[in-house]
């Protein structure tokens, strides 16, 4: 319960409205609010090119993404225009907006980004900082930009780099390869469901997916800010994941993990098609949302039957002896 002020007026008590609206509300209400700060946020266009520290020149950094070659310099006017109210004009995530928002923005200054393509504790490539730019960050207050040009983007990406000294001793990691997904069957998602609970996932995300594991009231990020658990059981068609909506994202997740957040990489732990398996679980756990998965379980009778390693040699305890422990 809290209030939300701007220019010191109260403006809305949420726990006076209906939950619902109320964080419907919330999420409109806040993109309006930035957007507006963004907007007349003081602007000089003719500044020179200094760096987030005033008495240090810009780093003339660059970035990548095809064909399009993005450059710092050309970033500063839309930088402090639409990204520093939030994220500082020293990339801290202390901007003077920041004090409304939850979860806190991102800090460039340590280069740990949820939304990767490469191995995790590695810095992601710039293909990967332009789709997040352009692809929003969801259960954030990171809006969807793209009403930018892919140049815009790009001279973004670079200007995001300066801000932290790894991007000059480092290289990105490579992007993890993404095998052919297998089809879907009941097998895939009874295995996927026996991984959901060996992994102890329904620790944070709870046994259904709705977020509220024993584990999710103390999560915390790597700044100590709490940090809440994915709600697998929200939404319809239009639910996104964090860092996209596709099954291929989901993978991702998984073998990279989430840097900066309690949500680890399964890479080292799990097989790819393992990694599959719990896909197809999880999008299950989507109760509201039309999907292949939830069409395979519907014809299946609509319940996941106890899974069954068959690979697994069946172990008889010896006669006389009480069988189950260990």
């Amino acid at each position: 319960m809290f209030w939300f002020e701007l220019f010191e007026i109260p403006i809305l008590r949420i726990s006076t409205m209906n939950t619902l609206k109320a964080a419907q509300f919330r999420v409109v209400f806040v993109h309006v609010v930035l957007a507006a700060l963004c907007t007349v946020r003081v602007v000089a266009q003719d500044a020179p090119d200094v760096g987030p520290h005033p008495h240090q020149p810009l780093k003339p950094m660059e970035s990548h993404i095809g064909h399009v070659t993005g450059h710092a310099k050309d970033a500063k006017t839309d930088y402090r225009r639409y990204c520093a109210g939030c994220h500082g004009d020293q990339g801290d995530g202390n901007g003077e907006n920041a004090v409304w928002l939850d979860p806190k923005p991102r800090d460039f200054t340590i280069a740990t980004f949820k939304c990767r393509s490469t191995p995790t504790g590695t810095l992601p490539t710039d293909q990967d900082l332009f789709n997040t730019i352009g692809r929003g960050v969801t259960n954030s207050n990171m809006p969807i930009w793209n009403t930018f040009t892919d140049h815009q983007r790009a001279n973004l990406v670079a200007y995001i780099k300066t801000f932290s000294p790894r991007w000059e001793k480092e290289k990105a990691g490579d992007p993890i390869n993404i095998p052919a997904e297998p089809p879907v069957t009941i097998e895939s998602i009874s295995h996927g469901k026996a991984l959901f609970t060996k992994l102890e996932c329904w620790k944070c995300h709870g046994p259904e997916g709705k977020g509220d594991g024993p584990s999710a009231a103390t999560l915390t990020d790597s700044k100590d800010q709490p940090i809440r658990p994915y709600n697998f059981a929200s939404g319809g068609d239009d639910a996104r994941f964090k860092c996209g909506s596709t099954n291929q994202d989901v993978y991702r997740i998984f073998m990279t993990g989430v840097d900066g957040t309690p949500m680890p990489s399964f890479a080292d732990t799990i097989q790819p098609n393992d990694a599959w398996d719990l896909v197809h679980f999880l999008r299950t756990l989507q109760v509201h949302r039309h999907s292949k998965e939830n069409d395979v379980l519907k014809a299946a009778g609509g319940t996941i039957p106890p899974y069954v390693d068959k690979a697994a040699p069946s172990i008889q305890p010896a006669s006389g002896a009480a069988g189950g422990g260990n």
